[in-house]
């Protein structure tokens, strides 16, 4: 009895193993498979978590960049976050000489190029001089298209430029006039060459100089379609041409500046500096502009009267609590603020330089003289530890590690021109 009760419990057990197994086998499988898919999903967030370890790295993984860092009062809205995302692919197109880059650069990584990393390339068209080595910090940027440093030669002048354009104003005279506009139009050749190689179309152009320092984020707000956006103030008689913002077919027509100059010509235009020629370009083309307020600035070793005259260049300080809109500026312990600025500017003529001062916040070096001792500590202090780490770090460059972040740079770069980086680096360095 005993026997037989025994064997019909030992094939009853039998019997519910094989049931566990056969529900169990499956669930076993899927498991297997759910894993294996979570490795090959990128935003999978298991994927992700492994991703964050720094010591796991997938065979043929890519190394890009981490993201540029911000200071926590520069978030944006979620507005502004949403319109950004709507933008479409934007070149930024940075130009002119390295000068100051050590300051400039990492807040135009940060505050331009970051903001916008994800949907836009940069082009860098600069003269080879002794400050080009700077260029080297762009290593950091997420997507670069084309670089040319190249090696300035006079541009021969035409009668049509030599009546156009007036020596008036420019440090370099009408050669120097031709030489910035060659600098502008030639970033426009380079974004043209890699749409025609790409096979895509850039929704939007930001055209800025190198030497020009932003004290916050470049807003979504600035893009405009069928309208070119330019700072307010700086006018000098015509339209600020430190910075655009378009669309390509109205940027196309700001960014041509060689170009254009015969269409100037048959108007019957005459004796222009670079800021009135840049408006009749506009209007010859019937072409739409809005004045904006933005939140950067040029950084001048230049020396200026101070006070300044009726038609003076009065210099900010950089650590001015308001938008500066291209205004020229330094690091400096501010002379004049408060009703002082008022007093001062309420004198200077409207239309022409920089006299946007209402609503206080602004406040004027003396640039009469040298950049005073301690402005590093001055420039750090505004600017915020990452963007003062920064400048020590381009600072502190060796000939080695410019060279290596240069061939880091050259290898993102889709087009690349320029004398060997060696000699950029040793230019500068040695």
């Amino acid at each position: 009895m005993v026997r037989k009760s025994m064997g019909k419990l030992l094939v009853a057990m039998d019997f519910n193993w094989r049931l566990v197994l056969f529900v169990l086998m499956p669930l076993f499988l899927f498991l297997i498979l759910l894993y294996s898919f979570s490795l090959s999903n990128a935003n999978n967030p298991f994927f992700l978590s492994l991703k964050r370890n720094p010591s796991w790295n997938p065979k043929g993984a890519q190394n890009h960049p981490p993201p540029v860092p911000r200071e926590k009062s520069e978030k944006m809205s979620e507005k502004e976050e949403k319109k950004k995302r709507e933008i479409g692919r934007i070149a930024i197109c940075l130009v002119g000489g390295a000068r100051r880059f050590e300051l400039t650069g990492p807040s135009l990584l940060q505050r331009v190029i970051g903001v916008y990393r994800e949907n836009s390339d940069i082009f860098v068209h600069a003269p080879l001089d002794k400050n080009s080595y700077k260029l080297s910090f762009l290593r950091r940027a997420p997507h670069i298209a084309g670089v040319r440093i190249f090696e300035p030669q006079p541009i021969p002048e035409t009668i049509e430029q030599a009546q156009v354009l007036t020596s008036n104003g420019s440090p370099n005279g009408i050669q120097g006039l031709l030489q910035y506009f060659n600098l502008v139009e030639g970033c426009l050749t380079m974004i043209d060459k890699h749409q025609l190689e790409s096979g895509f179309r850039y929704d939007w152009v930001v055209r800025t100089r190198l030497d020009s320092f932003w004290s916050a984020p470049l807003s979504p707000s600035h893009f405009l379609s069928r309208k070119y956006v330019v700072p307010i103030g700086s006018q000098f008689g015509g339209l600020n041409d430190r910075l655009g913002i378009g669309d390509l077919d109205t940027s196309r027509t700001a960014l041509s500046r060689l170009s254009l100059i015969p269409t100037l010509y048959e108007a019957g235009l005459r004796t222009l500096n670079s800021e009135s020629a840049f408006k009749a370009q506009f209007l010859t083309k019937n072409m739409s502009f809005v004045m904006h307020t933005l939140p950067f600035c040029i950084i001048s070793d230049r020396r200026y009267s101070f006070p300044p005259a009726r038609y003076g260049v009065p210099v900010a300080a950089i650590g001015s609590k308001r938008p500066l809109s291209g205004a020229k500026c330094r690091p400096c312990k501010p002379v004049c603020k408060g009703p002082c600025v008022g007093d001062i500017l309420g004198n200077l003529e409207r239309g022409w330089s920089w006299t946007e001062w209402e609503g206080g916040g602004l406040e004027l070096c003396d640039a009469s003289g040298a950049w005073e001792e301690g402005w590093e500590e001055v420039f750090d202090k505004v600017a915020g530890k990452s963007l003062a780490k920064a400048r020590k770090k381009i600072k502190g460059l060796t000939v080695e590690s410019c060279v290596a972040d240069f061939e880091a740079m050259r290898r993102k770069a889709a087009d690349w021109d320029s004398p060997s980086v060696e000699r950029i680096c040793r230019m500068g360095l040695e």
